[in-house]
């Protein structure tokens, strides 16, 4: 698989991921086991996961696969700090939280350290510059090799890597950012993805295929087996089962079967070359699943196929983000 650097970084990434979000919880060690031994047999490297993923659970397992099935030095693991299960404050960045995360998070692992730590998510309620000194002290005591943020707006991003770049070899730039990304969603391009571009933050897409519905699976019926008859997932991929992502699956539909390939592989292909983007993280219920996504490697989409994509799922930008001249 593709090696990619992570944003203006030295570190290099498979140009896909491995989601674990599900780990622990609907996805069992047998079928997460699978999953890791394939995708680091098909040149993987960036695994990420999250504290708060099967609370917990999702780390822990990926911790007891580590060097028993896939050597920790082949691994790129990700993980994320700051959501909290908590109904009066669902993030929590402050310096005490997230380094107290962290250490558990290490111990889950069971390593002596992350490759990237990102904070889960922006915290209104502590000031930003003592989330991002977690991240510094986390880089500069060997606990995180890297760190980013995810679901960061543009500005907070701006603000946030901008505070970073003010003290070079004092704060640790940040290396990623994650969020949501998909023909489906493409609400980043607003602000978040010039942001990224511009200050050389490297894009981690999550749910690139649009929580599922641009494998085509939803077309007709909603399968028993899949998410969106999951109990704990079906609101999650509920949004996505309107009539615009309807006429958007047409289209994917329409490009898989003129190129003999399947939607899955076409709405993965178009998110994974889009500018700035480094690697999508794909979460996948079993190996089988997996091995559709890891297909993807072998397809480059036609100019002419990603125009078409492109217009549509257009989302309306305007005033201030295009030219106000033109308005």
């Amino acid at each position: 698989m593709e090696q990619r650097h992570l944003g203006r970084t030295g570190l290099r990434v498979s140009r896909i991921g491995l989601g674990t979000l599900t780990w622990g919880r609907d996805v069992d060690e047998h079928d997460a086991a699978d999953m890791l031994k394939a995708f680091w047999e098909a040149g993987g490297t960036l695994v990420d996961t999250a504290d708060v993923y099967g609370d917990g659970e999702a780390e822990y397992l990926l911790g007891q696969l580590i060097e028993g099935l896939v050597p920790r030095r082949d691994l790129v693991i990700s993980t994320k700090a700051g959501s909290v299960p908590d109904p009066d404050r669902r993030f929590n960045g402050s310096r005490g939280h997230l380094l107290a995360a962290l250490d558990a998070s290490l111990a889950r692992l069971g390593t002596d350290y992350v490759d990237v730590w990102h904070v889960h998510a922006y915290d209104p309620d502590t000031p930003l510059e003592e989330t991002l000194q977690a991240l510094d002290l986390a880089v500069s005591t060997g606990r995180a090799r890297y760190a980013g943020v995810s679901n960061f707006c543009g500005w907070q991003l701006a603000k946030a890597a901008t505070w970073q770049l003010a003290a070079p070899g004092t704060r640790t730039r940040l290396a990623s950012t994650q969020l949501e990304y998909s023909l489906l969603q493409r609400g980043i391009e607003r602000e978040v993805l010039p942001a990224a571009l511009d200050l050389g933050i490297g894009l981690l897409p999550s749910s690139p295929l649009g929580r599922g519905v641009l494998t085509a699976k939803y077309r007709h019926s909603t399968p028993s087996d899949s998410r969106g008859a999951s109990e704990h997932l079906a609101l999650f991929v509920e949004p996505y089962l309107d009539d615009t992502a309807t006429r958007i699956v047409d289209a994917v539909q329409t490009a898989a079967d003129g190129l003999a390939v399947t939607p899955l592989q076409v709405a993965l292909a178009w998110v994974r070359d889009r500018p700035g983007v480094a690697a999508p993280i794909v979460g996948a219920r079993n190996a089988q699943q997996l091995a559709g996504a890891l297909s993807v490697e072998a397809l480059t989409l036609p100019d002419e196929i990603c125009r078409a994509l492109d217009d549509v799922s257009a989302p309306v930008h305007r005033y201030p983000d295009h030219d106000w001249s033109t308005l």
